[in-house]
């Protein structure tokens, strides 16, 4: 951002060229001026600066210069100095939006500290402005799902595919890979997405209460029913219900919401009327629902109920090379949530990122990124601010995804070299370099 600027109008010359005296030796720029107009030439929108204007001029006042100024950027500060019968004006001038009055005689490094204030918040005001233009012109799901790997790409490609229907979906994926903003970008971005988005999360909801949380109640249904409930199902009528963690619902409930999901009808609790739902579910879950329902943990067909279709969001280790755009965007976003700026990141932060295993997947990078922007976040691992040279940088990150896409494969060579995009022979020779597998995978 360019130096500040101080827009200082005021008739009386000696006064004038005091105060701008003053404020130049603080370290400000100032544009002084004697008619309100050759200021106001100078404001706009992206204007970087503050405007100080006296109240009683000839010809005009402040009251109504401000009042043009804001009419130009209702944002910009504005400082008034007043006289002493002008302090009622001052204070309706306040009123209507001005930064702060100064009464005469006042001193100029009061006056400095007050023209610091006011720039502080109109450096925040312009970035944020800035800010609310990035992100819009990140549109669709490339600003929900961030990412250009093939694994990412295939991502927004299915979302888009189901988006526009009302096919049941179940999301497979870690913790901390963004399964709600999956669900999320399924429902605003199809026909549904003026209607409510219900999430429920199983694992949190208690036993107890959970059957009255989905399916509401009738007064006196039970103890403590003193009411009439709609359930979160019902309010989400013509809609969607995600139903995150899927896998932490109690058993004796799954038999009724496959019912549910079967006839598109509730029934409140202490109720025998049906009620119709025009509902699309959206399940996540973090387990194997098939293997859990083998073992008896899951009704099995509920999982094939859900399983109309399904998505899978890749673990953050298996897209290694989305990292450093992703954790730009979520820098951004922590600068919004903070109102602070984003220190530098150079490459050696990024690679040091790079070379972790993201167990907490986006989660994690994102309580980094909140880290990084507050001031607090420092890198630690194999590479990073070290003094590692680009080279060893760039052959750290190199053995990462080789090793990550080995492990993958279960040290399996044919499809770790045709998903790297190498030839066999290259394979070997980078994995002789890094030492990986070489008892395990490597011919003798």
């Amino acid at each position: 951002m360019d130096q500040a600027t101080v827009l200082l109008v005021d008739d009386e010359e000696d006064l004038r060229e005091s105060l701008t005296q003053g404020l130049e030796l603080s370290g400000q720029a100032v544009f002084a001026t004697g008619t309100p107009e050759a200021a106001l030439e100078r404001i706009s929108r992206d204007f970087y600066g503050v405007l100080i204007t006296d109240i009683r001029m000839p010809g005009t006042d402040g009251f109504q210069v401000m009042k043009k100024a804001f009419e130009i950027d209702p944002a910009l500060p504005v400082v008034l100095i007043t006289g002493h019968g002008d302090v009622p004006l001052a204070v309706e001038a306040m009123r209507a939006g001005a930064y702060d009055f100064l009464e005469k005689p006042f001193s100029v490094s009061h006056l400095a500290s007050v023209v610091e204030r006011a720039l502080d918040k109109r450096r925040l005001v312009l970035e944020n402005r800035k800010l609310r233009e990035e992100l819009a012109d990140r549109t669709g799901l490339e600003s929900r799902l961030v990412g250009r790997t093939p694994a990412m790409d295939l991502l927004r490609r299915n979302v888009t595919a189901l988006a526009a229907t009302d096919a049941d979906v179940l999301i497979l994926g870690e913790t901390g890979s963004g399964k709600e903003v999956v669900a999320r970008a399924l429902h605003d971005e199809g026909p549904r997405r003026d209607k409510p988005f219900v999430a429920l999360n199983c694992g949190a909801l208690p036993a107890e209460i959970i059957e009255s949380e989905l399916f509401g109640h009738e007064k006196g249904a039970f103890t403590g029913a003193s009411g009439q409930r709609i359930g979160k199902l019902e309010h989400a009528h013509g809609g969607s219900v995600f139903l995150d963690e899927i896998e932490s619902m109690p058993l004796e409930l799954q038999v009724k919401l496959l019912r549910v999901i079967e006839t598109r009808t509730i029934e409140r609790l202490g109720s025998n009327k049906a009620i119709e739902l025009d509902v699309r579910f959206i399940a996540a879950t973090k387990e194997d629902l098939e293997a859990a329902g083998k073992a008896g943990r899951f009704r099995l067909d509920l999982f094939y109920r859900l399983n109309v279709v399904n998505v899978a969001i890749p673990p953050l280790r298996d897209r290694l090379q989305d990292i450093p755009l992703l954790f730009r965007h979520l820098a951004v976003e922590a600068r919004a949530r903070y109102r602070r700026e984003i220190p530098d990141i150079n490459e050696d932060y990024l690679a040091g990122l790079m070379a972790r295993d993201w167990p907490g997947n986006v989660r994690e990078l994102r309580n980094v990124a909140d880290r990084f922007v507050l001031g607090v976040e420092q890198v630690t691992g194999p590479v990073g601010a070290s003094g590692a040279t680009l080279f060893d940088q760039v052959g750290a990150y190199e053995r990462a995804l080789i090793a990550t896409e080995l492990k993958r494969n279960d040290g399996a060579i044919k499809p770790t070299y045709e998903n790297l995009g190498l030839s066999r022979k290259a394979l070997y020779e980078k994995m002789r370099k890094y030492g990986l597998g070489k008892d395990e995978v490597l011919p003798t």
